[in-house]
């Protein structure tokens, strides 16, 4: 198992394995002294020893080792062998799943943080383009218009759900195993709930064995699981503006430039969107990473440690933020064009379906026969390669009374639509005004959209905040209690 981080990798600088066995060490000689289950003496003289271990590691290539075994003879060798009195009701694998537990926490604050950031750009762009008009897709195949807003905010429910999942799971490893020692504990009183509080943790792992057997390897997978999803939604946009580099005259694009795009070193004329390249193989990495938790961990006994590796486990949350803020950066550097998409949307025919719905709302024509009268507009259009802005109104009167004719309605008194309003029904703009269903792209339900998405990502802020906070506020005190045995 790795517990050894290359500093860069911390998710914060400094505190790596090393240094949560130290906190470990100190907040065993304060509990226990304060416990009266070590005399006050001897623990000054322990405490001083660890002190200087701790000061010595700080120096250039001090060394600052990962595991208990090989943390210990320097303790040893600062404080003397009553040192090992810390030991008490404790095991390597309390220790290193709690050191482990800690950084991955401060990973997971991270990937939230980022969550955050990601979601209130796609917030701001959601707003600025809540009019921008553009063809939305079904399995590969022009559907409906939409604004790009609205779409935007679908996304960005997207990653709120990921973000309640992030919270979820953070609930469940925000517990400390220290104290369950090797898997039930031990016949020294540790006060686990003290531990747990100078060590930031909001509980206990409850049950001692869960501590280390089950819950240690049972997390990895559920933190695979959030990023592999993180992982599929980052990869659907990336591939949503990446094709639009196959068209001619794109729609949206990426700024020239910053490292957004490169050209070709034989073709002149393309630029290659290397960031979405790039953020979309991240995206498959995090994804392949993120279920290879469940493989490595599957089918293998209680005890064993091969899904509980802490470099590959921060390799997932650290992949997925890193997803995240490329995201980030391509959101900054996208360019959409809605005149552009204006025209894109006449060239196809995404708007058939309202002439279904306005027929049946304003002239009581059935769904199925208004639907047949649309298709039937399309392939005469297709046909004779019409726009909807310059269909003959006159063809489509013939051909509603042709359909009428072909249901057997026409004796029931069923009218067309005058002019202007088969015009309109085929406007793009006015399709967006008149939804009615609670969620679409209809400027009053995108405010309210964008409203409660703001709330939801200042909740996410503080929520993280207070997260940091609480983490900082248990180390100060646990500081300030081991400074007392230095005194």
């Amino acid at each position: 198992m790795v517990y050894t981080i290359s500093p860069e990798d911390l998710p914060v600088p400094g505190r790596d394995t090393f240094f949560w066995l130290g906190q470990i060490n100190k907040a065993s000689a304060a509990i226990n002294t304060n416990a009266g289950l070590l005399d006050r003496q001897v623990a000054q003289r322990i405490a001083r020893g660890l002190q200087t271990m701790l000061d010595s590691a700080k120096g250039p290539n001090a060394p600052r080792p990962s595991l208990v075994i090989t943390f210990e003879p320097l303790l040893i060798e600062a404080a003397g062998v009553e040192a090992t009195l810390l030991h008490a009701g404790r095991s390597s694998q309390d220790m290193l799943t709690t050191a482990s537990t800690a950084i991955l926490r401060d990973a997971v604050l991270n990937l939230a943080s980022q969550l955050r950031a990601t979601t209130g750009r796609l917030l701001e762009l959601a707003g600025t383009h809540s009019a921008t008009l553009v063809p939305n897709y079904t399995n590969g195949v022009a559907a409906q218009p939409n604004s790009y807003g609205h779409y935007l905010l679908g996304h960005v429910a997207g990653l709120q759900r990921d973000a309640e999942r992030v919270r979820q799971f953070y609930a469940r490893l925000d517990r400390c195993a220290m104290g369950a020692a090797v898997l039930n504990g031990t016949s020294w009183p540790l006060d686990r709930r003290r531990m747990a509080g100078y060590l930031g943790f909001a509980a206990v792992v409850d049950n001692a064995y869960d501590a280390a057997q089950i819950s240690a390897a049972e997390l990895p997978v559920e933190l695979g699981a959030i990023a592999a999803q993180v992982a599929l939604h980052a990869g659907a946009y990336v591939q949503d503006v990446m094709v639009q580099y196959s068209q001619p005259r794109p729609w949206i694009l990426l700024r020239e430039g910053g490292g957004n795009t490169y050209v070709s070193s034989a073709m002149p004329q393309k630029r290659n969107p290397g960031l979405l390249n790039n953020a979309r193989a991240q995206a498959s990495r995090v994804g392949t990473l993120g279920i290879g938790r469940a493989i490595q961990g599957h089918n293998l006994p209680p005890g064993m440690v091969d899904a509980k590796s802490l470099a590959d486990n921060l390799a997932v949350a650290d992949g997925a933020t890193g997803v995240l803020s490329d995201w980030q950066r391509i959101l900054d550097a996208l360019v959409v064009d809605g005149g552009r998409s204006l025209e894109e949307l006449d060239l196809d025919w995404t708007a058939s379906q309202e002439l279904a719905d306005v027929l049946m709302r304003e002239r009581k024509v059935p769904f199925r026969v208004g639907h047949h009268f649309a298709s039937q507009v399309v392939t005469h259009a297709k046909k004779h390669d019409l726009r909807p802005s310059s269909f003959p109104y006159a063809e489509a009167k013939r051909i509603f009374e042709e359909t009428l004719e072909h249901a057997e309605l026409e004796k029931d008194g069923l009218a067309f639509l005058s002019e202007d309003e088969f015009r309109s029904a085929l406007d793009p703009a006015g399709i967006i005004n008149r939804r009615a269903t609670s969620g679409g792209p209809q400027p009053d339900e995108m405010q309210r959209m964008i409203a409660n998405s703001e709330q939801k990502l200042e909740n996410l802020k503080d929520w993280v905040k207070d997260s940091r906070n609480r983490i900082e506020g248990s180390l100060q005190a646990l500081d300030e209690a081991f400074n007392g045995l230095l005194q």
